[in-house]
């Protein structure tokens, strides 16, 4: 697909972040902070790319946007959202930090797909300014259009600097294939799993054991859909490289003021997720995207 197809359907804000059109609805990308553990004080390592639909001005759920569009746009509207988080990401985030974009394994359905896929990105990436080694191409679950195509694209990826991650891992046969096949440098674990592996005694053994297993092979983890504190403790005892939930940072509208963000103080709040498609800056409430764990 040629990038322009993406491209046709963006527009630039006066702030200077892009916004997509599709049909009767806005997208807006959002970043969700991602933690990593140092020196027992969490500090932002990465943000996920995520994406907001707005329509007639109110915000939709992801998947109600995407249960909108037919098979035969899907790879467009992956190309679409894809080109939009890149803009987005090279205005509003650090330069220093990683960024974590979706890939969804469903629309590779040929060679020619991921040949021009990664062309795409090469091309956005130049356009801001960001090396193709800050970013973190997380392959979700979906099942595979053509394993041959996608597993090229994956190793075009991969000479070309992009890091790989698996998503939603959660100890099934499919999910240790998915780590064979991939190799992946990062492995998010599924929020669901973990959560009710850290129940009990049993289960969080299990979760340090893979975990360190991962760890002994060079690959770094995540713990997803953090919602408490003491799941933050949990996950460092484990050895978790890195986490990510709402008690530590909620997902906010794509804004350039995200470069300028202070350091949360250990009472802060977790910033709230911008609702309005009209708004570029952030309240004084929101002045920064997380806390440092309390000792």
């Amino acid at each position: 697909m040629a990038l322009r197809a993406g491209l046709d359907h963006i527009e630039r804000e006066e702030d200077g972040t892009a916004t997509g059109r599709w049909g009767l609805f806005t997208l807006r990308s959002a970043f969700q902070p991602i933690f990593a553990f140092h020196e027992g004080k969490l500090h932002i390592e990465a943000f996920e790319a995520l994406i907001r639909p707005f329509r007639d001005g109110e915000q939709e759920s992801p998947a109600a946007f995407f249960a909108t569009c037919n098979a035969d746009d899907r790879q467009q509207v992956e190309e679409l959202t894809r080109t939009l988080h890149l803009l987005n990401a090279g205005v509003c985030l650090p330069p220093d930090m990683s960024l974590f974009i979706n890939i969804d394994p469903s629309v590779f359905t040929d060679q020619a797909i991921g040949d021009n896929t990664l062309r795409n990105m090469r091309l956005v990436l130049n356009s801001v300014g960001i090396e193709p080694t800050r970013v973190v191409c997380e392959v979700t679950e979906n099942p595979t259009g053509s394993p041959q195509a996608f597993f090229s694209f994956v190793e075009g990826l991969r000479g070309n600097g992009f890091r790989i991650a698996v998503d939603d891992y959660g100890a099934d046969e499919s999910d240790i294939g998915r780590i064979r096949e991939l190799m992946p440098d990062i492995v998010k674990f599924d929020a669901v799993w973990i959560n009710r592996l850290m129940e009990s005694d049993a289960g969080f053994a299990l979760l340090s054991t893979m975990v360190k297993s991962f760890g002994d092979q060079g690959i770094r983890t995540v713990f997803e859909g953090i919602e408490e504190e003491w799941q933050i403790e949990l996950a460092e005892k484990s050895g978790a490289s890195m986490v990510q939930g709402f008690v530590l940072a909620r997902p906010r509208i794509a804004s350039p003021d995200m470069k300028i963000q202070e350091p949360a103080q250990p009472s802060d709040p977790p910033a709230p997720e911008t609702a309005s498609p009209s708004r570029s800056k952030s309240g004084p409430g929101a002045r920064a995207f997380g806390r440092r764990v309390a000792r």
